[in-house]
């Protein structure tokens, strides 16, 4: 799938695309409707289909120290894009050129000369531009004076809510991984290369691959029920700890999976491990024997929560 950058003219032979706009964080069943109108429209017109997204997330650029957030990677917005059945990527670098570009740039300079849109597909509550001074209205009355299509998809909703990425992180943060999964049309996942740690989950009977967190938000620490892909494809069951280690000094925040049944070294290799299940919120214990115990115990629930997968 190619990957296009808005800073870039965008080659002729994709211009003249139909663009679905928006962050697309998480990707969720709402952010889908957009995508699949988008991707509908394009092949109705027999035109390319672009997914847009941004990134830097622009509250990474107007708050810096906020704390991590992020449901997605560009490269897994990528690989949903794909899988969405779009024919390319296109990405918002957001820095302060951006953030001071008018409503009326955006459109003009930008969507319709730089990348050469046909048609812009957003949800409803888009905003755009300078102090957010576009909206779905600005955005249509802006784009028939150029010849720019346009349409907003409504929002979806579930439980008699709406979707939203916010309403996602909440839930992870509850520890509520189930939602989550609900809303996004799949588990909340962690991509990662294995790196190397402490050696004390080989020493206690329970080897496991440690990864860094990164940008991602943080979900409720505990101990989960997950599911990992390797570089090879290949997918493992197993138990994770996502937290900082009570156990252990100092306190280092990792998420660490065990997967059942797998010896193998795969340090320094990419992985994404899939939050299915919570299952127990991080506990001190009083001896590495109650520790030991109480893994297992863990374990034991997870195979029998993730036997259906």
């Amino acid at each position: 799938m190619m990957r296009f950058d808005s800073r870039e003219r965008l080659p002729d032979a994709w211009r003249g695309a139909v663009i679905a706009l928006g962050n697309f964080d998480g990707f969720h069943r709402g952010h889908q409707a957009v995508a699949g109108a988008a991707i509908a429209w394009a092949r109705e017109l027999g035109r390319p289909a672009i997914i847009a997204t941004f990134d830097p997330h622009p509250v990474r650029h107007f708050a810096p120290a906020a704390p991590p957030f992020r449901l997605t990677t560009l490269d897994q917005r990528q690989a949903l894009f794909a899988a969405a059945g779009a024919d390319a990527m296109l990405v918002f670098h957001f820095d302060a050129a951006l953030a001071a570009t008018s409503a009326e740039q955006f459109v003009g300079d930008l969507l319709a000369d730089r990348l050469g849109a046909a048609a812009v597909v957003t949800g409803q509550d888009f905003t755009f531009g300078r102090a957010r001074g576009g909206n779905v209205d600005v955005l249509a009355r802006l784009g028939a004076e150029i010849g720019l299509l346009t349409r907003a998809v409504g929002p979806v909703a579930a439980d008699g809510e709406v979707i939203s990425s916010s309403r996602i992180r909440d839930a992870l943060v509850a520890g509520d991984p189930v939602t989550a999964t609900q809303l996004m049309t799949r588990p909340f996942a962690i991509a990662a290369r294995v790196q190397h740690g402490d050696k004390v989950g080989r020493t206690i009977g329970f080897r496991t691959a440690n990864c860094d967190l990164g940008d991602y938000l943080r979900p409720r620490y505990g101990i989960y029920a997950v599911t990992a892909r390797l570089g090879d494809g290949r997918v493992l069951k197993g138990a994770a700890n996502l937290g900082v280690r009570p156990m252990f000094d100092p306190p280092k925040e990792l998420l660490e999976p065990h997967f059942f049944d797998f010896a193998e070294d795969i340090y320094d290799q990419p992985i994404e491990v899939a939050l299915h299940h919570f299952l127990r919120p991080e506990w001190k214990f009083d001896s590495l024997d109650a520790m030991m115990e109480q893994i297992g115990r863990d374990c034991d629930k997870a195979r029998e929560l993730l036997a259906a997968i």
